[in-house]
């Protein structure tokens, strides 16, 4: 998954630096013990004074910046206690999921309490995705902020102290930075969030990229990845970004990786992006996923940290508040990835059109009539949910088209690299754009026909003029084409919804023989199916002959059937075919070698 987040953590590091402005707000310091691993529980203790009455309320995170889910991580606290200065036990009270009330906030000198790790913790539902959790275990240990820390109301922008205690031979990851009596400084609450800790027995690679340092540090379970290994493969990839970006606006940037027994995917930070995946062999195929994947993390250096509006700058850990601008942030960000390892030489035009393809092919399972700027506002319903992966898919589609109507408004002066870039300068990670103005600031800023576009195709959800665009660049597009050569058809698609992987798109053939849309998969020919084997075991399908027979067992409407289905046969078709015109006019190819071009 892919994932949001960001922090004020330049501009309020400084003020906490500010002897001045720190003695205006209680002093708040953590200690997290990592030494006793036992129970699968964080022990972590918040020493504070100069509490005021309407600081009474302790609130731990319902759900967090990016993740378009509900966490409620007060699920996970156990023991939570508060103390006087004298070690006396004052009374507490949990008043919702995530709330505990204090009853006497002056007389607090000290917060305790242990928190359950979210990896091996089961729960009934809302389970946490992997890389936006936590783990605790014999040799290392994975913090994401909000699953381990809360912050007392009124003080989410006050200025943290965090103690790590740790194994003498474990390495500590982080974007976080160290004061000189060894404690890791936080400008806010939002600012923990936004820097995960990987602890433990690591490796790491350094180096310096222009005027940034980069820094990876990689826990590999059986020592399988090093981190200069993922450092050596992501080299090409850095320097294409540099030249797309124009220099890497931070002075300093953290990549940290997980493998073990599973694939999560990343979760992407203003400093920092961190990767949750199967521990396994680094060929050239694997290597290239994860350097595709830190492409897209890395390019959020630009949105939303140096672009973004008020919703993010100070995100509501109680009740999410979405932005419309889920498109930007995502859509733009995938279709920045893609194009800095176009003109970066990392692939060549036709793997880029096949992965436009593949992102077609994606939104022809998702629903025609949901636009981007619907899926951005619902994101954190169950029905957005059903939608989210399109945010990537549909958007970074849209994003590609946009970038072509810029250039050809401008005459292939400046397209949507340019503009973002621009917009960069003119807000950064110290100034929000207004959530409601930004798209007519944006179409204010380059040409009236822009707003239009975002009208057609980010709120509305217009079938997307592919063929006319990518003609302007010589590039011939067909949305549908049969080849006469009849192939295996197993009859049906899938769908995530509610944490459940479920049939869409049944063919009526199947549906009589008892398939539903909207099943729930269970088992598929006696193996149980979660979502670590789904894929693994849905390859298998790509195998199926005509007149196979498939035996499902399906949840539907709360109770467990069996259903057998034949596999099918119909002619083949091919879907979103892209392919260059050897006889493009010099005007076509005039836009297409500057829309390959950093301008």
């Amino acid at each position: 998954m892919r994932k949001i987040t960001l922090s004020l953590g330049l501009f309020a590091l400084q003020a906490f630096q500010q002897p001045a402005t720190a003695g205006r707000t209680p002093l708040l310091t953590y200690q997290v013990n990592l030494n006793d691993r036992t129970d699968d529980h964080f022990k972590v203790t918040l020493d504070v004074k100069g509490l005021k009455p309407e600081h009474n309320m302790y609130q731990f995170a319902a759900t967090a910046p990016g993740t378009y889910q509900t966490m409620d991580m007060g699920r996970f606290v156990r023991n939570f206690k508060a103390y006087d200065k004298r070690g006396r036990e004052l009374q507490v009270k949990q008043v919702s999921t995530n709330q505990w009330q204090l009853s006497t906030p002056a007389k607090v000198r000290r917060i305790t309490y242990q928190i359950a790790e979210t990896w091996d913790t089961p729960v009934e539902k809302n389970r946490i995705y992997a890389m936006c959790g936590t783990s605790l275990e014999k040799d290392h240990a994975l913090i994401n902020g909000q699953g381990v820390f809360g912050y007392l109301q009124g003080l989410q922008a006050a200025p943290i102290r965090i103690k790590l205690q740790y194994p003498h031979e474990w390495q500590v990851g982080t974007a976080l930075t160290k004061d000189k009596e060894g404690y890791y400084v936080a400008a806010s609450f939002d600012h923990i969030v936004d820097s995960p800790i990987l602890a433990g027995t690591l490796t790491k690679a350094e180096t310096k990229f222009r005027d940034t340092t980069i820094d990876i540090y990689t826990y590999s379970k059986t020592g399988l990845i090093k981190s200069q290994d993922l450092l050596n493969n992501m080299t090409d990839m850095l320097e294409a970004a540099n030249t797309f970006v124009v220099d890497f606006p931070v002075d300093r940037y953290t990549f940290l990786y997980h493998f073990e027994n599973e694939t999560w995917g990343a979760w992407e930070h203003s400093y920092s992006s961190e990767y949750i995946y199967k521990e396994a062999p680094l060929t050239p195929t694997y290597a290239n996923q994860l350097t595709d994947v830190a492409a897209h993390e890395f390019f959020h250096i630009i949105t939303p940290l140096n672009i973004h509006s008020e919703l993010i700058e100070q995100f509501n850990f109680v009740t999410p508040t979405p932005s419309q601008h889920l498109w930007l942030y995502e859509g733009t960000t995938e279709w920045a990835s893609d194009m800095m390892r176009l003109r970066g030489k990392m692939i060549d035009l036709p793997a880029y059109l096949e992965d436009m393809t593949e992102k077609l092919i994606f939104d022809d399972r998702m629903d025609k009539n949901y636009s981007l700027h619907k899926l951005s506002l619902t994101s954190y319903t169950p029905e957005g949910q059903k939608q989210y992966g399109n945010i990537y898919h549909r958007g970074a589609v849209v994003a590609a088209l946009l970038d072509i109507r810029l250039l050809e408004l401008s005459e292939g002066r400046r397209g949507l690299r340019e503009v973002v870039n621009e917009l960069s300068k003119d807000y950064g990670p110290k100034k929000a754009f207004s959530e409601a103005e930004f798209f007519s600031v944006f179409a204010s800023k380059t040409y009236p026909e822009i707003e239009d576009f975002f009208n057609r195709y980010v709120k509305g959800a217009e079938a997307l003029p592919l063929s006319d665009y990518f003609n302007k660049l010589g590039i011939v597009y067909h949305e549908s084409a049969k080849t006469g050569a009849m192939k295996p058809y197993v009859g049906y698609g899938f769908a995530v919804a509610d944490e459940n992987i479920v049939f869409a798109k049944v063919d009526e053939k199947l549906q009589e023989m008892g398939l539903q849309n909207g099943d729930v998969l269970v088992a598929f020919n006696g193996i149980n199916i979660t979502f670590e084997n789904a894929q693994q075991e849905v390859k298998k399908l790509s195998a199926a002959k005509k007149g196979d027979i498939n035996t499902y067992t399906v949840l539907r409407n709360g109770n467990k059937l069996e259903v057998k289905t034949t596999v099918l046969e119909k002619e083949e078709e091919v879907r979103h075919q892209f392919k260059i015109n050897e006889a493009a006019t010099p005007k076509q190819l005039a836009l297409r070698n500057r829309w390959m071009t950093n301008l």
